[in-house]
Parts: structure tokens; sequence; C-alpha cells
């Protein structure tokens, strides 16, 4: 069954997450893109909401009826879940819980909601046998102790407690102790045949580490990253890897994670800043899109074109803390 997706017609579910909050208006911006860069695409618009419950001191689903009415015009589907494990403590476990609530055996992509469609994704020729993950990352984690154990340790204690072999992992290509030997995702993006085979997986390991880390993880910050260091794990577990080259469209020409709007100005192509500004031009969007602060600064009152004019994009600072740092300085940060 390896290309079920693109075999299908391009027929699988996407997934992206929208709750209260500048979410809700990330989902319009993604469901605006993938209808504008893709209007082929014959699968699911799929928007997770979490549902009240005791994780949640504030509701936490979409406030703002006018995104729910948009979303629905670009032909997405709202699908509620409850937050057993996770909530407003981590909410990065969103990804994680959504994906229980989907259908069994329907292959899916996973995007956080930060991210702009910007080709056609129904091409991308998906192996759904072989899970997979975005490698636009830095080497946030582990952070190494001078006397603490080093990443070899610290990677092979998880791979250890879970039962996966930890040596098929490694990219023997690089130098022992080195970030990129070990495989290391960013969770902006991921795939696999069933929504919850890898679900149930990723939710078991994630827990698992919060609750009980091996002693090589004493010292290490798990709050932003759990969900970056679960997913190797899933993803070897369930026979993928890092993805090959007929996936380098994704964090290329299909997709851009654009994290905050400042970074989007700062350091995207002028083809992602096009179609940003095409998107949002529509009344009935720009309507909605105002009523979020930095899309109404940035995109609309040319926060954004200031912020693009201090980065030359041939050169930019290797080191996204830079770019902020620069940002920070001429008052044009914010998340």
């Amino acid at each position: 069954m390896a290309g079920t997706g693109t075999r299908a017609g391009g027929r699988f579910d996407i997934v992206i997450v929208g709750q209260a909050g500048r979410l809700q208006y990330e989902a319009v911006l993604f469901a605006a893109s993938l209808r504008a860069s893709d209007p082929d695409f014959a699968g699911r618009l799929i928007v997770a909401e979490p549902q009240p419950g005791p994780l949640w001191p504030a509701d936490p689903r979409m406030d703002d009826p006018g995104a729910r009415d948009v979303l629905s015009e670009f032909g997405a589907e709202i699908l509620e879940f409850e937050s057993r494990a996770f909530g407003a403590a981590y909410p990065q476990g969103n990804k994680i819980e959504a994906l229980l609530a989907l259908e069994s055996d329907r292959p899916f992509i996973f995007f956080d909601t930060d991210t702009l469609i910007t080709g056609p994704l129904s091409r991308v020729p998906f192996d759904f046998d072989r899970p997979s993950a975005s490698m636009r990352r830095e080497g946030t984690w582990p952070v190494i102790e001078p006397y603490g154990p080093g990443q070899s340790a610290i990677w092979k204690s998880l791979y250890d407690r879970f039962g996966l072999d930890f040596d098929s992992s490694l990219d023997p290509s690089q130098p022992d102790d080195y970030w990129q030997r070990y495989l290391y995702f960013n969770a902006g993006w991921f795939f696999y045949r069933c929504p919850v085979t890898f679900g149930r997986r990723f939710l078991d390991i994630a827990t698992a580490i919060r609750d009980d880390p091996p002693p090589e993880l004493v010292c290490q910050p798990l709050d932003p990253w759990l969900d970056q260091v679960a997913l190797p794990l899933v993803i070897h577990g369930l026979g993928g890897g890092r993805p090959g080259p007929e996936l380098a469209g994704l964090d290329g020409d299909m997709t851009c994670h654009w994290r905050t709007l400042p970074l989007l100005f700062a350091r995207e192509s002028d083809r992602v800043i096009a179609l940003l500004e095409r998107i949002c031009a529509p009344n009935r969007v720009k309507k909605v899109l105002k009523a979020h602060e930095p899309i109404k600064r940035f995109v609309y009152q040319g926060k954004g074109a200031r912020a693009r004019a201090l980065f030359d994009r041939a050169a930019l600072p290797r080191r996204e803390q830079a770019i902020r740092s620069i940002l920070k300085r001429h008052n044009l940060w914010m998340r």
C-alpha cells in the first residue's frame, strides 16, 4: 500500500488544531493557503478543536464566529476532541490527543497551524506506510550539561526504555555526540497511514517520558520539547525515519512552517510573501484576520515590510535567535 495518498488521488486527511486565540486565525490562513495553492486537493481538511474540561481553566474552543464561518467556506471540518492527558499545562499535546478522535486507517498528515501550503500538496508522493516528520529544526534538545550524560547516552536511554533499536536510528555520516547524528524532528508536520495507531503510541511514549523519565533525563527540560522528544521514538517504532528526497517539497516548494509573522517576513521567500498577501486580501477574510493583532499589524499595517527590510534573505543569520534579537531591537517582535 505504499504511496496510499497519491494512488488514491490525494485522498488523505490534513489535520490542524484550532482553538481560542491565535490558532483560530492561523487556521484561517492555513485553509486559505490550501485552497489557493492546491485547489485539486480531494481529501479532507480537519480542524481539531479541544473541548472544555478539567484540564482547561478557560474554554479552549474557537471563540470567533467569523473564523468558524470562513473555515467552513474553505471546506474545513471541525472535529471535537477531549483533552485527557495534557490540556492547558502542555497545549502542544493537542496534536497528540487530536489524533485519537480521527477515523482509523485513513492516511493523514498533521501540520502545525502556523503553516502555509505553498504548492500542490496532493502531488507529493507520500508513502503512508513509512512515517516521517519535518527536518526543519535546530539542535534544541537535549541540553548537554558539563558533567552530565552526552547525546548518545540520553537518546539511547529513551530507545532502551521503549524497546527500540538505537543503532539503526543513527545517521552514521554525522560524528558521535553531534545532535544531527540522532533522529530528531520538528513536530511541525508528520504523517502515517492510521492516526489512531500513531496517536496511541505518541500518547503512551510522551506521557511515559513526562511521568517517569529515564535517569539520564533528570536535568533535561521537557517543556516545550516533549512532543519532539517522543516523536522520533514513535516514527522509528512504526518503521519510519528521516524523510527522503521525494518529500523535499515539505518545508520547501509545497509548505512553509512560518512560526511567527515577524520570522515569516524576515526570512521567507518573495513567493511566500506574495501568497500571504493574496490570501489575506479578500474582504471576508480580512474582516476576520484583522481581529488578530499580529496579522493586523504585520500584514495590513506595514510592519511586515519593515521587518523584511532589515534582512538579506541570501545572507540570514544562521541561528533563529539572532533573527529574533534583531527584530526585538527594532520593536518588531510579536508572537
